[in-house]
């Protein structure tokens, strides 16, 4: 088995086969997940991550974080910052256009001044690091199509014991004291099944909020493998205006991005499937 990101960089800033990534944390039925969690990238890290992508990086960006789901075939799926960053859109409009604030321009243009390559690129970048980012595969051997199947939650909900769970941070910024933008991964991994859940939470004060999840889930008996990509967007007022009128502390529910979930609209929902390659 081989992951390596960015899949499409004839050199990647981390290269791992199944020999450097070690040991699985876990391992079921012939998948296995692997994770790490270490310290945030250098600065000569991230001047190499910033001159490859294009764009300046986020405050915190944890270059060497990545949650990985493989199967003995070869088939496997991982999650990583910098896949992740490089598909911020990094010249003109962003998907619903750029996202303006009160100082954003001076904000980017400070941002720019970390390198002249990218002040020549980024005319403008999407300075919220919002990304469509829904994981990594192994090259040639992952394919995706459309299904009408969908992530079985009732069996989510059973109380099953938990064999495993995860949760590693990928990037956080907080847009120029304007809110923040934040990447994570969670997995848990029971007995039968496993779900992973990749979030890209944007909070803009005073403008808007946006979520992108990504959800892996897998059946072990039948490896049966779905991907769930949701996108949820609304105004900052729409989403302040469900706060209880009780509470003493509105600024918890704008910081909890599992409430703002729930009380957000779907904009778009894609669910597919894939399946073991059989040679």
């Amino acid at each position: 088995m081989s992951y390596r990101f960015p899949s499409h960089d004839p050199e990647p800033l981390y290269s791992f086969t199944s020999e450097s990534l070690g040991k699985p944390t876990v391992s079921r039925n012939g998948w296995s997940v692997y994770s790490s969690k270490r310290p945030i990238m250098t600065a000569d890290e991230i001047d190499r991550a910033t001159a490859r992508i294009g764009i300046p990086m986020p405050e915190m960006i944890f270059g060497k974080n990545y949650i990985v789901v493989a199967h003995e075939s070869g088939w496997s799926l991982g999650f990583n910052a910098v896949d992740a960053l490089d598909l911020v859109v990094k010249h003109g409009n962003p998907e619903g256009g750029l996202v303006k604030v009160a100082y954003s321009e001076a904000w980017m243009n400070d941002k720019k001044k970390t390198s002249d390559e990218v002040h020549q690129v980024v005319k403008p970048f999407d300075w919220t690091y919002t990304t469509s980012y829904q994981g990594t595969p192994a090259p040639s051997k992952v394919t995706w199509e459309p299904t009408s199947q969908s992530i079985p939650l009732d069996k989510l909900r059973r109380p099953d014991p938990i064999l495993f769970f995860e949760e590693v941070v990928l990037f956080e910024d907080e847009l120029g004291d304007n809110g923040i933008a934040m990447a994570e991964v969670k997995v848990r991994v029971m007995e039968e099944r496993l779900l992973l859940l990749c979030r890209l939470f944007v909070r803009v004060d005073d403008v808007l909020f946006r979520i992108r999840d990504t959800r892996l889930f897998i059946e072990f008996e039948d490896n049966t493998i779905l991907r769930e990509y949701t996108v949820k967007q609304d105004s900052y007022e729409n989403v302040k205006r469900k706060i209880p009128h009780s509470a003493r502390d509105s600024g918890l529910f704008l910081r909890d991005a599992n409430w703002i979930a729930e009380k957000m609209p779907v904009i778009q929902t894609v669910t597919e499937k894939s399946a073991l390659s059989s040679s």
